[in-house]
């Protein structure tokens, strides 16, 4: 069992969270898309509650997050979980840690008594890929396509016809 402990973000963890989505932007190569500030995670997590952060901690300091937020199955007829972002920083991998925070949400999706729990990778990240289906047992959805309406396209989409 690795040794560490879970907590919710709360209120003054913008920075922290915000520190490990930059870091996981750097990662993935997205960076340049990185727009989210402290007072943006604020609102959205905090104030208008649409994601939940849990940290897990070693020493007292933040080594890995998951942001997650509720989604809704038709088919099961109850809220499922949607893994936004797992991230473990680069110095504290291998150590159990990834691991450690899906089965804490896991935990968590059961206690709330979801349905499932699911999250989408990057076709490249391997690492990634092995970890999820090796070690966790998950299956990939490979007959679904993700869209995504973003930026103008979203706009024009919202506006009238």
């Amino acid at each position: 069992m690795v040794n560490c402990t879970f907590r919710p973000a709360a209120p003054g963890d913008e920075e922290l969270i915000l520190s490990f989505i930059r870091a996981l932007a750097d990662y993935e190569k997205m960076s340049d898309q990185v727009v989210a500030t402290p007072e943006l995670l604020r609102e959205w997590i905090f104030e208008k509650k649409k994601a939940e952060v849990i940290f897990a901690e070693t020493g007292g300091k933040a080594v890995g997050f998951a942001l997650f937020f509720h989604n809704f199955s038709t088919f099961l007829g109850r809220a499922g979980i949607y893994l936004e972002d797992l991230f473990v920083l680069p110095q504290d991998r291998g150590r159990g840690y990834g691991k450690a925070l899906l089965k804490e949400l896991a935990r968590v999706a059961v206690e709330r008594g979801c349905g499932r729990l699911e999250w989408s990778c990057l076709d490249w990240n391997q690492p990634s890929i092995d970890f999820y289906t090796k070690k966790m047992h998950a299956v990939p959805m490979d007959e679904w396509t993700v869209y995504r309406l973003t930026g103008e396209t979203l706009e024009e989409a919202a506006q009238p016809e």
